[in-house]
């Protein structure tokens, strides 16, 4: 089948570009013979790429160094599963794997909408299979995954020994669902502004389709995190790289639309303002996605040079002007006599949150890009590292913590004071309470006090909130407590389930919040040797040299003692792969509830056994991988159908079949 594969990506190129014509003339010319052939040719496109993808996942299981991309990102010595995920490992594989990605999005959303949104799915299909039109072209004309070489060598280059980690499986994938996942967000707004249906209809389909590529890209950044805190070896998670904020900054933009969204369908506000996050959420799934494989920024995790980099900026140059041209000219229908009514309301909570969202994200887009300009203008790259990132984040991070408390208890249109003090009351205390105990307990980082803090002011208003709901249906239903809180999260999934989220970002942020009091120490060791950490120490045992066909490994045994007390045995490595003749660090962790105690075996003297060990105590790093369980299992819950919402739906439906049955009816 790989010898097919250049014909399945010709035939999957054409089936896009006959899908676009089929779906817009469909629509022109009130054909739905037409609009169903274009959906036909956009499932086709699905077929071809999955086609393409089994021959090249077949090339690479089968060594066949013919091909280019096969001897570039595998070789005969490496373990199956990571020749298995090779597949993304690399610029091409990565760019036909996003088109598959994106041909499956819309195969699933031409099954689920084509007999429900019957006015937007001829836009919708044709939106996305430009986007598609896209990658399958950088894959015909640049990208070639099917590339053969003129000679084949014995045995590839094999993968990236710092891509061989058990992360390297899914945490690609799960990125690449965010970013391709808004796609479809997009491809509605698009079709809702071509067809004229600007109702608020397009955007109670979109807001499930929102959510989900959020949450992946949330949970790809979080799992990236921690591919970095093991494989990296340097005693963290995130570094403000360029690639960790190409997925950065989409996922602000989208939280700030999940969030104004909700104004929109309460009270018909800021229908201008989600258009255009929608499209910049996208554009910047775009933005990143040629960030990661122009080149053009140095990156731990991005691709080499190439000739990518000009066509992914010409075509978020003519999607950002086409689309922002559009929502120009629909313009006077997107606008509504819908205002704010009062500064201490709801909607203007959410709105200040949209704000400090978007600052957010314009001060991480602004230092990814800077290296860029200063080279352009200056001719030197002019690096921006993690102080410029911090200083300007930390402080919004903070007030964007301080908005997840309030905002969600500030009531619609306006808020009294009596209400806010009956609301606010016990978890300002709990708030006040929890800082002078930090202060008494010797905490003097002032970003981490306010963090704490804030944390437990976060925490008390999302139980304040459940107990309040609770406590509501016991005296209206007479259920048990418990039981209550169980009914309430059943009743109202999206409130309580983003409430959990916000609780789980709580958790995130302690985390984080601990990093504040890292420590590190470092020792040159023989065996039997030990050197110290806080109250930690650190035995040096002994020393082994191991080898497969992949790798050499040097391995330290070390025996961890916290006051005295042996704790646990710990084997800190360095890896050394024979085909890319690269090391790469295996680090050794104690972790608790508490914090981790981090090893790094540095340089060995495989005659003496003496080595140099680096050790690192990160508090609370646990809870950011707690957090990220939580915010799971709220967007799983919010994720689940809502009755209420359901019946809404059904409502204007229901509203349709009967003035058609009083026309019928009238007519008689």
């Amino acid at each position: 089948m790989t010898q097919f594969g250049n014909m399945f990506l010709l035939l999957a190129l054409s089936c896009a570009f006959y899908a676009i014509i089929a779906s817009v003339l469909g629509f022109r010319r009130e054909s739905q013979a037409l609009v169903r052939s274009g959906q036909r040719a956009s499932m086709a496109v699905t077929i071809f790429l999955s086609l393409a993808i089994i021959g090249l996942w077949q090339a690479l299981m089968a060594h066949d160094f013919r091909y280019e991309y096969v001897a570039s990102y595998s070789n005969r010595a490496l373990p199956t599963f990571y020749t298995f995920t090779s597949l993304w490992a690399g610029q091409k594989g990565s760019l036909l794997f996003w088109g598959w990605m994106l041909s499956m999005f819309n195969l699933v959303t031409v099954l689920v909408y084509r007999n429900k949104q019957i006015r937007l799915m001829p836009f919708v299909t044709a939106a996305m299979m430009a986007v598609n039109l896209f990658f399958i072209s950088l894959n015909v004309f640049i990208a070639k995954p099917f590339e053969m070489l003129a000679m084949a060598p014995p045995d590839g280059h094999g993968l990236n020994p710092l891509l061989q980690h058990w992360a390297m499986i899914i945490h690609p994938p799960i990125l690449y669902v965010g970013y391709v996942g808004f796609t479809v967000p997009f491809a509605f707004a698009i079709a809702a502004l071509l067809s004229g249906q600007l109702s608020n209809d397009w955007l109670h389909t979109v807001r499930r389709w929102t959510l989900v590529p959020w949450f992946f890209l949330g949970i790809g950044m979080l799992l990236g995190g921690k591919w970095a805190y093991m494989e990296l070896g340097w005693g963290g998670y995130w570094a403000w790289d360029p690639v960790e904020n190409s997925a950065l900054m989409p996922w602000l933009c989208g939280t700030a639309f999940l969030h104004s969204v909700m104004i929109q369908e309460k009270k018909n506000m800021l229908r201008v303002w989600n258009m255009v996050l929608v499209i910049c959420t996208f554009l910047l799934c775009i933005f990143g996605t040629f960030i990661t494989r122009s080149g053009v920024i140095s990156s731990v995790h991005s691709f080499t040079q190439s000739g990518i980099g000009p066509m992914f900026l010409s075509f978020v140059g003519l999607t950002a002007a086409f689309s922002f041209a559009l929502v120009g000219y629909k313009l006077p229908l997107l606008k509504t006599p819908a205002r704010i009514e009062a500064v201490v309301s709801r909607e203007s909570t959410f709105l200040l949150n949209n704000v400090v969202f978007l600052g957010a994200c314009f001060a991480v887009f602004w230092g990814t890009i800077f290296p860029i300009i200063s080279e352009a203008v200056r001719g030197v790259k002019i690096t921006v590292g993690p102080p410029f990132f911090n200083a300007v984040n930390v402080p919004i991070a903070l007030f964007l913590l301080f908005l997840a408390g309030v905002g969600p208890l500030v009531a619609w249109r306006k808020s009294s004071l009596t209400t806010l003090k009956n609301i606010f009351a016990v978890p300002m205390l709990g708030m006040i309470i929890a800082l002078i105990i930090f202060l008494a307990l010797g905490m003097r980082h002032v970003y981490a006090l306010i963090s704490f803090s804030l944390g437990i002011f976060v925490t008390l208003t999302i139980v304040s909130e459940f107990h309040r709901g609770a406590l509501a249906r016991t005296h209206a239903h007479g259920e048990a407590y418990p039981l209550a809180w169980w009914h309430l999260l059943l009743k109202n999934k999206r409130r309580y389930g983003g409430y959990i989220v916000h609780f789980g970002m709580v958790m995130i942020f302690m985390g984080i919040t601990g990093s504040a009091f890292n420590k590190e120490a470092e020792g040159r060791l023989n065996k039997g040797e030990s050197f110290k950490l806080r109250n930690y120490e650190m035995v040096y045992e002994d020393y082994r040299h191991l080898e497969d066909a992949n790798k050499q490994v040097e391995e330290a045994t070390m025996v961890v003692k916290r006051d005295g007390k042996v704790l646990e045995t710990i084997y800190p490595q360095k890896h050394f792969y024979k085909v890319q003749q690269q090391p790469t660090t295996e680090v050794a962790l104690f972790s608790n509830w508490r914090e981790d105690l981090y090893v790094v075996l540095g340089e060995v003297n495989q005659v003496t056994g003496e080595a140099i060990f680096k050790a690192y105590l990160n508090p609370l790093v646990r809870w950011i991988w707690i957090g990220g369980m939580i915010l799971t299992l709220g967007t799983w819950i919010t994720l689940l159908p809502d009755p209420r919402e359901r019946e809404a739906s059904k409502a204007p439906k229901q509203q349709r079949e009967q003035r058609q049955e009083k026309v019928r009816a009238h007519g008689n």
